[in-house]
C-alpha cells in the first residue's frame, strides 16, 4: 500500500493541518490556557478528553458531517453559541484559577468531559478538519484505504498538537507560581478564550 502514497498528497496533508489545526484557536488556547493554571499533569485528563473529541469529529467529517452543517445553518449557528457558551465559562474557571503554589486541591481543573465536550461542540473544528480532509489524496483509487490512512495520521496529528499546546503552557508553571504573575497571566489567557469567542460572532 505505502508504495503507492502520493508524497505530494502526504505534504499537502501535513502543512494545511499545521496551518488550519495547530494555529491559536478555541480547543488550543484553552489547553494551554489550562496546563498554565493547573500545569502539565492536571491537563492531561483535559487534555485526552479535547484528543477523544476531535478524532470523534475527524471520523464524523469523514463520513459527511461537514455538508450536514454547510446543508443546515441554524444547526450550525446554535452549536456555534453552545460552544461559545461553554469557552466562555472555560475562561473563567482559569481566571479564577489559584496560583499553582495555593492549588494543590485535586477536581478544580477542568477534567476530560470538559475537554470533550468542547472538541465536539465547536464547528470550526469540523470545517478546519474538513478542508484538511478533503484537500489532498494519499492513494488515488482507493478511496476506502485513502480515507483510512488519512484519519490515521491526522488522529496522530491531534494528539501532537494538543499535548505541544499543553507543553506550552506548562512552560509558564514556573512563573505562575507567584501570586501576581499567575494572576496576570491567567486573566491574559482567559481574555484570549474571550476575545476568540467574540470574533466568531462579530
Amino acid at each position: 500500500m505505502l508504495q503507492d502514497l502520493s508524497l505530494s498528497g502526504l505534504v499537502t496533508l501535513l502543512i494545511s493541518a499545521a496551518v488550519l489545526m495547530a494555529s491559536p484557536g478555541p480547543t488550543t488556547m484553552s489547553v494551554t490556557a489550562t496546563a498554565a493554571a493547573f500545569g502539565f499533569r492536571r491537563s492531561l485528563a483535559y487534555c485526552a478528553g479535547l484528543n477523544l473529541g476531535t478524532i470523534l469529529v475527524l471520523l464524523a467529517v469523514a463520513v459527511g458531517a461537514t455538508a450536514l452543517l454547510h446543508e443546515l445553518p441554524g444547526v450550525s449557528f446554535a452549536v456555534s453559541l453552545a460552544a461559545a457558551l461553554y469557552i466562555l465559562y472555560l475562561a473563567w474557571r482559569i481566571a479564577m484559577a489559584p496560583p499553582l503554589s495555593e492549588a494543590a486541591a485535586a477536581g478544580s481543573e477542568p477534567g476530560w468531559l470538559a475537554g470533550f465536550t468542547l472538541a465536539i461542540a465547536n464547528p470550526k473544528a469540523y470545517l478546519a478538519i474538513g478542508a484538511v480532509y478533503a484537500q489532498s489524496t494519499l492513494l488515488a483509487g482507493r478511496p476506502l484505504s485513502d480515507a483510512l490512512l488519512k484519519c490515521l495520521l491526522l488522529a496522530v496529528a491531534i494528539v501532537a498538537i494538543h499535548m505541544f499546546w499543553a507543553l506550552a503552557g506548562s512552560a509558564l508553571t514556573r512563573v505562575l507560581r507567584h501570586p501576581a504573575a499567575s494572576r496576570a497571566v491567567n486573566l491574559g489567557l482567559a481574555s484570549t478564550l474571550v476575545l476568540l469567542v467574540l470574533a466568531e460572532f462579530l
